[in-house]
C-alpha cells in the first residue's frame, strides 16, 4: 500500500487481485504501529478482527464473489461510532464503564457492506464539545503538518489519521463544525452532509437537533464514493431522510459551467487572519467568481448555536454532572454546567430564530447555486494555546475557532472543506456551501478546483 492511499486505487488492486486485501491491511496497521504513538489518533485498534475481515475477503474474491465498491480498503471511525465489541468511549472516561457495543453503528455497517475493513476507533474531544482535540484523558491529537500544534475538533483522531496516511477514510461528526475545522487545519476534504442525509444510528449523541454525520478523504473521487455508499434510509433513526440517494460520483466530471457561484461577504470576511482570505480569493479567482453575498445574521446565528449546543448537550449529562462531576474533562464539565442554567425560554427564542434564519439563507440560494467562505479563521494553533488575536481583538480560542462553522452546520447546509495547501506553511480550508440535498454541486465545485491544481491534500513534509 503506498504511503499515501486512495480507496479508488486500494478498492480497483484488490477486486483485480493485483494486491490482497491482507496485505493492504496489515500495511495499514504497520502504518498506524509506526505513526500513532506521535500523533495519538487511535484509541482503539483492531489488528486481529481487520486482518480475519481481510483474509475472510481475499477468500470471497477467489471464491469469484462481489467484493463491493471499498474491496480491501482499511478505514477507521471517531470514537462516537457503535462498533460491536467495543466500548464506544466518545472521548469519556466515564464511558469506559459502559458495555461494549452489540451491533455497529449503521454507517460502519455500510462500510463494511462495501468491501471496507475497519482497523479502529478514533481519537475526539470528550462527547465531541470542542474544537482542539486535545483529550484531558486520553491525550491530545496531534497535526501531521507540524505535531506541536492541534489537529482540530472534535473528529481530530480521525482527520489526522487519514492527513498522515494511516488509513485513506475515516468517518466522523460535525455538530457546530468538527468535520470542517479538523479537515481545514489538516489539509484534508471532509463532506457534512445535508443534516439528516445520512443515519446517526447508533452513535453517540452530543446535539440531537444539530448532529451530522459525514466522511473524509483525501480525494474529492473519494469523498463522493464514500457519500454515494452511506446514503439510503434507515427506520433505526427517525430524522434519516426518507429521500432516495443522491448519487454524486457521476456528477463529478460536469465542471461547472452554469453555476452560479459567490463569496460570502460582510460577517465572513473579518475577524480572521489575512492568509484565511488569501485562501479564499485563491479559490474564487480559479473558479472566475466575482459576486459577494451576505449571510444575513450570521453573527445572531452562532449565538443561537451556542445556545443550542449548550442546552441540549448538557441535557444528556445531567446525571453524571451531578453524581460525578470529577470525571469529565474540566472544561467540557464546565461548559455543561452552564448550558444545564440556560432557561427555557431563551432556548426556545433560539429555535425560532433558527427556523427565520433558515428561510433567509435559503432566498439566497435562488440567486446562487453555491456559496463559498473561510472554514477557519487561522492556521493550526499550538497545542495547549488558550488564546487567539482577531482584528485586533483578544479572544478565548476553543470557542471561537468554529466562528465561521457555527452559522452554517446551524441550518443543516451540506459543505465539503476543500483544502488549499501552501508550500512550506500550514494548510487552510474553504468551505463550498449548496443549499439542502445538494451536495453534488459542492462536491462538482471541490471536483473543478481539484483538477485544476488549486486544492488538493498536501502531503506532511
Amino acid at each position: 500500500m503506498p504511503h499515501y492511499p486512495d480507496a479508488t486505487s486500494i478498492a480497483r488492486s484488490v477486486r483485480n487481485q493485483e494486491t490482497s486485501a491482507k496485505s493492504v491491511v496489515a500495511a495499514a496497521l504497520a502504518g498506524i504501529a509506526e505513526k500513532n504513538p506521535k500523533l495519538n489518533c487511535f484509541t482503539t485498534v483492531l489488528a486481529e478482527q481487520a486482518m480475519a475481515d481481510a483474509a475472510a475477503l481475499d477468500h470471497a474474491i477467489a471464491q469469484g464473489h462481489e467484493p463491493g465498491p471499498l474491496a480491501g480498503v482499511p478505514f477507521g471511525v471517531k470514537d462516537l461510532f457503535d462498533i460491536a465489541g467495543v466500548t464506544t468511549l466518545a472521548g469519556s472516561k466515564i464511558n469506559a464503564d459502559r458495555p461494549p457495543a452489540t451491533q455497529d453503528a449503521t454507517l460502519v455497517t455500510r462500510l463494511k457492506q462495501a468491501g471496507a475493513i475497519l482497523v479502529g476507533a478514533q481519537n475526539m474531544d470528550e462527547y465531541a464539545y470542542g474544537f482542539v482535540t486535545e483529550n484531558s484523558h486520553y491525550g491530545p491529537s496531534r497535526n501531521p503538518h507540524d505535531p506541536t500544534r492541534i489537529t482540530g475538533g472534535s473528529s481530530g483522531g480521525s482527520v489526522a489519521a487519514v492527513a498522515s496516511g494511516m488509513v485513506p477514510l475515516s468517518l466522523g461528526s460535525d455538530t457546530n463544525g468538527s468535520i470542517r475545522v479538523p479537515s481545514a487545519f489538516c489539509g484534508i476534504f471532509g463532506l457534512k452532509p445535508t443534516y439528516g442525509r445520512l443515519s446517526r444510528a447508533r452513535t453517540y449523541p452530543f446535539v440531537g437537533s444539530l448532529d451530522h454525520l459525514g466522511p473524509f478523504a483525501r480525494s474529492v473521487r473519494d469523498i463522493a464514493l464514500i457519500f454515494d455508499i452511506l446514503q439510503g434510509p434507515d427506520p433505526d433513526d427517525p430524522v434519516c431522510t426518507t429521500r432516495p440517494p443522491q448519487l454524486c460520483l457521476p456528477e463529478l466530471e460536469k465542471g461547472i459551467d452554469g453555476l452560479r457561484i459567490a463569496v460570502a461577504a460582510d460577517y465572513f470576511a473579518k475577524n480572521a487572519e489575512p492568509e484565511v482570505f488569501e485562501a479564499v480569493g485563491t479559490v474564487a479567482r480559479a473558479l472566475g467568481v466575482e459576486q459577494r453575498v451576505t449571510i444575513p445574521e450570521a453573527h445572531r446565528a452562532r449565538a443561537a448555536a451556542f445556545m443550542i449546543t449548550a442546552s441540549e448537550g448538557s441535557h444528556l449529562h445531567l446525571a453524571d454532572l451531578r453524581s460525578r462531576p470529577q470525571d469529565f474533562d474540566f472544561a467540557t464539565r464546565d461548559r455543561f454546567l452552564a448550558g444545564a442554567l440556560i432557561p427555557t425560554g431563551w432556548y426556545l427564542q433560539a429555535q425560532k430564530f433558527r427556523r427565520w434564519y433558515r428561510d433567509r439563507v435559503q432566498e439566497l440560494f435562488e440567486m446562487v447555486d453555491i456559496i463559498l467562505a473561510p472554514t477557519v479563521p487561522c492556521v493550526a494553533p499550538p497545542i495547549g494555546q488558550q488564546k487567539l488575536v482577531l482584528d485586533g481583538v483578544e479572544m478565548l480560542l476553543r470557542p471561537n475557532i468554529g466562528l465561521f462553522a457555527q452559522p452554517l452546520s446551524f441550518i443543516g447546509l451540506p459543505i465539503i472543506n476543500v483544502p488549499v495547501p501552501r508550500s512550506g506553511q500550514l494548510p487552510l480550508g474553504v468551505q463550498v456551501i449548496a443549499a439542502p440535498y445538494n451536495e453534488a454541486l459542492a462536491l462538482r465545485v471541490a471536483a473543478y478546483l481539484e483538477a485544476a491544481g488549486i486544492v488538493s491534500a498536501p502531503v506532511p513534509e
